[in-house]
């Protein structure tokens, strides 16, 4: 702080006149100024009507201290499961790179992992003759040959497609070529041959039991069924609780902050009375992720429980509240599901929402304020 103001201070508390003499004429200037606009709020302040409150009283006359409801609502959330769907262009590419890989690498020097004559050598010539590469997931094609240069497929081609390559992996792996071969003693018939020895009826054709399980879907039954309840739905999206309050609007569970509990211990506290014991959470952290801030139409005066602090007594305070302050908290569910039996906030039904979804259930302004928070992934 310079010297001047407090020159001016030690002037004003010793009843000295102010003037040129004493300070500069900016200074002198700025002061009546100051002046001036003091003395015109003090003249306007008692014609000033007071703010009517409920039953034609004041705040100030009852006492009452005005703020807003504080809120928490953490947002519980489903990580995804599967990964995304590739794009056309990314299946297209990674065909391509596995093709090119192909024609760079060595070649398969057969005699070196097989014994010439062995069944395990008969069983690498029938599948490098039907697929010409000892890839078994980048269709029939020659890397050594005169088009080997032509590794790229055409449009259409379902080669790229994962349903595909993994149809391609079950085959090989369960041999069905060599179910159709009709094998003589060691001859090759048709491509496929099974050594042994006639004579003994090791020759002799037999039917392969051999079945793979096949992996599971992408596509759940609670896809299909359009289960917004269930937590196996939309595995490759982040899935959103929300819940149905009393009123019949859909959003985040929330509700006050008690006593003097931090953000993360309301989240947690809200968690479990909202969505019930059944549900492994994890509070991400102590910082919100989002706000949202609704004004009443007109105020409410309410009544709670304050505690200052963890070790002081609760007290029952009444305030007129203006409207809700609500912090989003951001949460993670493990393993469970929701059940609002015993819900004490009156909330009836939950789902789980991708973000899309949540647009058309909860309200365009609570929408505008939640949107940005919310990711796809």
């Amino acid at each position: 702080m310079s010297s001047a103001p407090k020159r001016i201070r030690q002037l004003a508390i010793n009843g000295t006149a102010l003037g040129r003499d004493t300070i500069c004429r900016t200074c002198l200037i700025r002061i009546s100024r100051q002046s001036r606009q003091f003395a015109a709020a003090a003249a306007v302040a008692p014609a000033a009507e007071e703010p009517a409150g409920q039953n034609g009283q004041s705040a100030q006359n009852k006492g009452l201290q005005k703020a807003y409801r504080l809120l928490i609502a953490p947002v519980v959330s489903r990580p995804p499961m599967l990964t995304r769907e590739s794009t056309s262009f990314e299946k297209a590419y990674y065909l391509y790179q596995k093709r090119l890989n192909e024609r760079l690498a060595l070649p398969l020097t057969r005699y070196f992992y097989y014994k010439k004559g062995t069944p395990a050598d008969v069983e690498w010539k029938r599948k490098i003759k039907s697929r010409q590469t000892a890839a078994r997931d980048i269709g029939v094609y020659n890397a050594y040959g005169e088009f080997g240069w032509n590794d790229e497929v055409l449009l259409g081609d379902k080669t790229a497609e994962p349903d595909a390559t993994r149809d391609a992996l079950i085959r090989d792996a369960e041999g069905r070529d060599i179910v159709n071969a009709k094998p003589v003693d060691d001859k090759d018939v048709a491509g496929a041959v099974i050594a042994g020895d006639a004579a003994q009826g090791e020759a002799t054709q037999k039917e392969l039991q051999l079945q793979l399980e096949r992996p599971a879907s992408r596509v759940a039954k609670a896809d299909n069924d359009n289960d917004t309840k269930s937590l196996s739905r939309k595995m490759d999206r982040i899935l959103y609780l929300l819940v149905k309050n009393a009123e019949g609007r859909w959003r985040f569970p929330e509700d006050r902050m008690l006593g003097a509990e931090s953000l993360y211990q309301a989240a947690e506290r809200i968690i479990v009375q909202s969505a019930g014991i059944n549900m492994n959470t994890w509070v991400v952290g102590n910082h919100p992720i989002g706000h949202f801030q609704y004004n009443y139409p007109s105020p409410k005066t309410t009544k709670f429980q304050r505690q200052r602090t963890p070790e002081s007594p609760a007290e029952e305070v009444e305030q007129e509240e203006q409207g809700e302050k609500v912090f989003f908290m951001k949460a993670r569910i493990l393993a469970g599901q929701a059940d609002l039996a015993k819900n004490i906030y009156g909330d009836s039904e939950y789902q789980w929402l991708a973000k899309e979804e949540i647009e058309s259930q909860v309200t365009p302004q609570y929408w505008s304020y939640i949107r940005n928070m919310l990711t796809e992934r």
